[in-house]
């Protein structure tokens, strides 16, 4: 089963997250997860090019250490690239010193291609527990998680049907997650596209957080 979208409820439990954008515009928050990658990624800023987008890349420090110009191509195309810890570690199972080790050596390498540190942190698989949370907000960092979830990760993804929730509850300050990585291609190649489209098409512009 698939959830494309944070029911408002889990939002309103958990403010110190950030669900979603308050905007007085037709924008939208466009975000991909776990690269950067020498080929997903260039791909996707081609997509975003063609429409006036810019976006926020939650990157993985150690995709950062092996593909620094890309880092680059994406912090010079106007895009912010943002911290995805080291390794895509999964908080729930890690130590609280032990996880803000992996945060601050991903930021080691987010400050290596010049971009902006310590502002903006998405958990791997949005799981964090509450003294990681506490750990990061006392650096200053905005925790970062999503009101709209496209799946493109799952191979199995029914396209059509992700597309569709995506365009249904895509809404003024929605942030919307991608991913720019080898799993997620295929499915990506697909949905990404037709949304730009018809989100543009609807008056919506993409805005980076």
């Amino acid at each position: 089963m698939h959830f494309f979208s944070v029911p408002s409820t889990i939002q309103r439990l958990f403010p110190s997250f950030t669900w979603r954008r308050e905007v007085t515009e037709k924008a939208v928050f466009l975000t991909f997860d776990d690269g950067p990658h020498p080929n997903i990624t260039p791909w996707v800023l081609d997509q975003l090019s063609q429409y006036g987008a810019v976006a926020t890349f939650f990157c993985v420090g150690d995709n950062l250490r092996k593909y620094p110009a890309v880092a680059e191509q994406v912090r010079l195309a106007g895009h912010t690239l943002a911290n995805h810890t080291m390794h895509h570690v999964k908080g729930w199972r890690f130590a609280a010193d032990a996880y803000m080790k992996e945060v601050m050596t991903c930021e080691e390498a987010l400050a290596a291609v010049g971009a902006e540190t310590g502002r903006l942190f998405r958990p791997p698989y949005g799981r964090i527990t509450l003294r990681q949370t506490r750990a990061l907000k006392a650096l200053g960092y905005e925790v970062v998680q999503w009101s709209n979830l496209s799946c493109d990760y799952d191979r199995n993804l029914n396209v059509d049907r992700s597309l569709k929730a995506l365009l249904n509850h895509s809404k003024p300050g929605s942030i919307v997650v991608f991913h720019d990585s080898e799993k997620a291609e295929n499915q990506l190649k697909y949905i990404l596209p037709k949304y730009l489209e018809r989100m543009k098409s609807d008056g919506y512009t993409f805005r980076a957080l």
